[in-house]
C-alpha cells in the first residue's frame, strides 16, 4: 500500500511540474477591462473566462507553439502565437466589431421607415395611420422635418426646392411619374398605394451616390420581399370600393391591389368649393409577383391608373370660368432582380417602363402630351471585409416627350424632345471602428439632350460620440436637368446645380429620438425667362442662382406614455432664388420660414380604438403683389390645419374607420393670383389660392381576411 502511495504522490507530482501557467488581462482600446471574455489554447479545453478587472489565469500541459485565441461579444477574435515554456503575463486589447448592432450610422439628410433600420425615425405603421395623410404616402412625410406644408398641390418639396427636385425609386429604379395629374391648386396624391411597400427611406439632402437627376431629395421604396401569408383585403369608402389579394406558395408569390374612387356621392353629401361638371373619378391598380431563385429573388411590379374630371376654375384674366376636362391614363412597370454571387458578392438589375397621357380641353382648345420614360440599371456589391464594402454601378436613362397644342379652329402646334442619360457610379463604406464610419462616391454622367457631362463627388461621415448618440457630416454635388416645361420649348440650357452641406445628431435610446441638423444648400444655373409663364417664344438662360440654409429638429417618443406613440418635428428655413421671371433674389412663393408638426397616436383599450391627430403650423409665405414696388413683398397668414382620426376594431380583422382633416374650419390661403393688367383706377385685381373645402370628411370600412385570423388593415389607414 505503502509503495502504492508513493507511486500516486510521485505521478501528481510530475503532472504538477508539468503544468504552466497562463495568465494575462483584456481591455479594450480605452484600456478598459473586459468582463467575461473567453480565453483558451486552440484544439484543448485548458482555458478560463476574464474576471472583473479584466484578468485571466489558467494552467496547460501543453508544450511549445501554441495559439492563444481570446473572444467576446461584441469585439474581433484575437488569435495570438505563443511558446509555452517562454509565456509571459500579457494585457491583450480587443478591437470592437464595426458590424455590432450598435455600431454608428451615417444618418445625415435620411430618414428610413422599416426594413429594421437601426436608424428608423418612422414605421411603416407610421407612415401611413398620420391623421390628415389618408394613405398617402408624401402626405405622412410632410410632417417630417425639411419637408413643406404643400396642401395646394399635394406634391413634396423639400429644403427649399420645388417637387421636380425630388426623385422617386421604387427598388432602386426610377418612376419618372410618380404624381397623378391635377388642376391648378387642388392637391393631387402619389400614384402607388402603401399597400405593397415596407421599407421607405426620405432623403432631405446629401444622398448617396446611386441616384441622381436630383437637386434636393430623393424618396426610395421598398417593396416588401415576402408576404407572410395568404390574405384578402376589402375595403368600402365614402370616395369608392377597394380589394386586395395576396396568394403565397413555396418559392413565390403574387400581390394585387385595386381600387375605384368616386367624388361624386362626396361631393353631393359634403358640398365643395369646386365648380365640377363631373367630379374626379378614377380606376387603379397594382400588382407584384416574387420569385425566389436559388440565391436571388426576382421581383416584378406593375402599376397602372386611368382618371378624369370636368370642372370649371375661376381665373381672375377672364370673366367667365376656364372649363378644364382632364384624362389621364399611367403605366408604371418594374421588374429586379438581386442575387448573391461567389464569396460576398451581390449583384442587382433593374429595368422600368413609363408611359404617361394627358388629353385637356381648356374652354374649346385642345392640349395633349405623351411621355415614355425608361430606365436600365446594373449594380455590384462586394463586401471586401468586416470593414469595407464597396458598390458600383451604371444607369441609363431614356425620354420621349411630346406635345401638342390645338387652339380652337385653328392648326395644331407641336413639340417637344427625347433625351438619353448614361451614368456610372462607384461608392465605398470604410468602418474604422463602431465609433467612426465614412462614405465616398462619385458619380459621373453624360446628358445627351443638353450635350454636357458632369462628375459628381459624393462624401459622409459618422462618429460615434457615446453609446446612444452620434454626430454626422455630408457633402454633396447635385445636377438636374431643367424642368419639362421649359425643355419642351427649348433645349440650349445648361444643368441646374446644387451643393449640400450637412450636419446631423442624433441621439436614440429606449424607444425615443432625438435628431437635429444644419444645412446649407448653394443653387446655381437656375433657369430663367422673361414671359409670365414659360411660352415655346419665351426667351430662356442659366442665370438663375439661389440658396437655402436652415435647421431641422425632430423628437419622436414611444416610451413615455402608455399606449402613445409621437414626434414632433420643427423646420426654419432660410431660402432665396433669383430665377423663372423673378425681377431680384428673393424667398420663393412655396417657402415658409418656419414648420412645426406634432403628431400622436393613442391607443385605447377599452374601446378597442387608435386615436390620431396631426396640427401642422407654418408661417405665411411671400406673394408678389404688383400694385406694390418692392417685388415679392406680400405675405399670406399662417397656416394652420388640425386633423383627426379614430380606428375601430369592430372585430379582429373588421375596421371601422374615421378621418376629418382640418377640424376648425381654419380659410388657409396659399397665396393670390392677380390680373395681369390693371383696371379703370390702376389697381391689378387679385382672387385668393385658396382650399376646396373648409373640412375633409373620410369613412370607410376595412375587412381582412386571413389564414391566422389575425391580420387587419390597420397599418394601410
Amino acid at each position: 500500500m505503502k509503495t502504492l502511495f508513493k507511486i500516486l504522490v510521485l505521478f501528481i507530482s510530475i503532472t504538477s511540474f508539468s503544468q504552466t501557467t497562463i495568465s494575462g488581462k483584456i481591455v479594450d482600446k480605452k484600456d478598459k477591462p473586459l468582463v467575461g471574455a473567453n480565453v483558451f489554447v486552440e484544439g484543448t479545453y485548458d482555458g478560463a473566462t476574464s474576471d472583473e478587472k479584466g484578468e485571466f489565469t489558467f494552467q496547460t500541459t501543453e508544450k511549445g507553439n501554441q495559439i492563444l485565441s481570446i473572444s467576446q461579444l461584441g469585439f474581433d477574435d484575437l488569435k495570438t502565437p505563443i511558446v509555452i515554456e517562454t509565456y509571459k503575463p500579457i494585457t491583450f486589447k480587443l478591437r470592437p466589431n464595426v458590424n455590432t448592432l450598435d455600431a454608428v450610422v451615417i444618418t445625415a439628410g435620411s430618414f428610413k421607415a422599416g426594413d429594421n433600420s437601426k436608424v428608423s425615425a418612422l414605421k411603416p405603421l407610421d407612415i401611413v395611420t398620420t391623421a390628415g395623410a389618408l394613405g398617402d404616402v408624401v402626405g405622412a412625410l410632410q410632417t417630417l422635418p425639411g419637408a413643406q406644408a404643400n396642401a395646394e398641390s399635394g406634391r413634396l418639396l423639400v429644403r427649399g426646392g420645388d417637387s421636380d427636385e425630388t426623385q422617386t425609386y421604387i427598388d432602386g429604379v426610377r418612376v419618372a411619374q410618380p404624381y397623378g395629374v391635377t388642376p391648378n391648386n387642388l392637391p393631387t396624391r402619389g400614384r402607388f398605394s402603401p399597400f405593397l411597400f415596407n421599407g421607405m427611406t426620405f432623403s432631405t439632402g446629401g444622398y448617396s451616390a446611386e441616384f441622381g437627376d436630383a437637386l434636393s431629395s430623393v424618396l426610395l421604396m421598398n417593396s416588401i420581399s415576402e408576404p407572410d401569408q395568404d390574405k384578402t383585403d376589402i375595403s368600402l369608402m365614402t370616395v369608392g370600393v377597394g380589394f386586395g389579394k395576396t396568394k403565397k406558395w413555396k418559392t413565390s408569390s403574387l400581390s394585387v391591389n385595386t381600387s375605384y374612387i368616386n367624388l361624386k356621392p362626396y361631393q353631393w353629401m359634403v358640398p365643395q368649393k369646386v365648380d365640377w361638371n363631373s367630379p374626379f373619378q378614377g380606376v387603379s391598380g397594382e400588382a407584384i409577383f416574387r420569385k425566389k431563385i436559388e440565391k436571388g429573388l426576382f421581383k416584378l411590379y406593375t402599376a397602372f391608373d386611368y382618371a378624369t374630371f370636368d370642372l370649371n376654375q375661376e381665373d381672375i384674366n377672364y370673366v367667365s370660368k376656364i372649363r378644364i376636362n382632364n384624362k389621364n391614363n399611367n403605366f408604371y412597370l418594374n421588374s429586379s432582380y438581386k442575387v448573391k454571387v461567389g464569396e460576398g458578392w451581390t449583384i442587382q438589375t433593374g429595368t422600368s417602363l413609363g408611359l404617361n397621357n394627358v388629353y385637356v380641353d381648356l374652354n374649346q382648345d385642345n392640349l395633349e402630351n405623351h411621355e415614355i420614360a425608361s430606365h436600365i440599371k446594373f449594380k455590384v456589391e462586394k463586401k471586401l471585409s468586416n470593414a469595407i464594402n464597396t458598390a458600383f454601378g451604371v444607369d441609363y436613362f431614356h425620354t420621349n416627350f411630346e406635345e401638342s397644342f390645338t387652339p380652337f379652329t385653328m392648326r395644331s402646334f407641336n413639340y417637344g424632345y427625347k433625351n438619353n442619360i448614361g451614368a456610372i457610379f462607384s461608392e465605398t463604406d470604410f468602418l474604422f471602428s463602431s465609433e467612426f464610419a465614412l462614405k465616398v462616391g462619385v458619380r459621373a454622367f453624360r446628358n445627351d439632350l443638353l450635350n454636357k457631362n458632369i462628375v459628381e463627388p459624393r462624401a459622409s461621415l459618422a462618429y460615434k460620440i457615446s453609446k446612444n448618440s452620434q454626430f454626422s457630416l455630408a457633402y454633396g454635388d447635385f445636377h438636374q436637368a431643367p424642368k419639362q416645361e421649359y425643355l419642351k420649348y427649348f433645349q440650349n440650357l445648361n444643368l441646374e446645380n446644387t451643393q449640400h452641406y450637412i450636419l446631423n445628431y442624433m441621439y436614440s435610446k429606449d424607444k425615443r429620438t432625438l435628431r437635429g441638423e444644419l444645412y446649407y444648400k448653394k443653387y446655381d444655373d437656375l433657369v430663367k425667362f422673361n414671359s409670365i409663364r414659360p411660352e415655346y417664344n419665351s426667351i430662356y438662360n442659366n442665370d438663375g442662382f439661389g440658396y437655402a440654409k436652415g435647421v431641422d429638429i425632430f423628437w419622436q417618443d414611444r416610451k413615455s406614455i402608455k399606449y402613445l406613440e409621437y414626434w414632433v418635428s420643427y423646420s426654419y428655413i432660410d431660402s432665396k432664388r433669383d430665377y423663372r421671371n423673378f425681377r431680384a433674389e428673393v424667398q420663393p412663393n412655396f417657402v415658409a420660414n418656419h414648420t412645426l408638426s406634432l403628431v400622436g397616436k393613442y391607443w385605447i383599450d377599452k374601446w378597442k380604438s387608435q386615436v390620431s391627430f396631426t396640427n401642422t403650423f407654418a408661417s405665411g409665405r411671400p406673394y408678389n403683389d404688383p400694385n406694390e414696388a418692392q417685388f415679392m413683398n406680400g405675405r399670406t397668414k399662417a397656416y394652420n390645419n388640425l386633423s383627426l382620426s379614430w380606428a375601430y376594431l369592430l372585430t379582429t380583422q373588421k375596421i371601422l374607420y374615421f378621418s376629418v382633416s382640418n377640424v376648425l374650419g381654419r380659410d388657409n390661403i396659399f397665396g393670390y393670383q392677380y390680373a395681369n393688367t390693371p383696371d379703370v383706377n390702376g389697381q391689378f385685381q387679385r382672387q385668393a389660392i385658396g382650399q376646396p373645402a373648409d373640412r375633409f370628411f373620410f369613412v370607410g370600412f376595412f375587412w381582412s381576411i386571413s389564414s391566422d385570423k389575425k391580420s387587419n388593415q390597420l397599418d394601410n389607414l
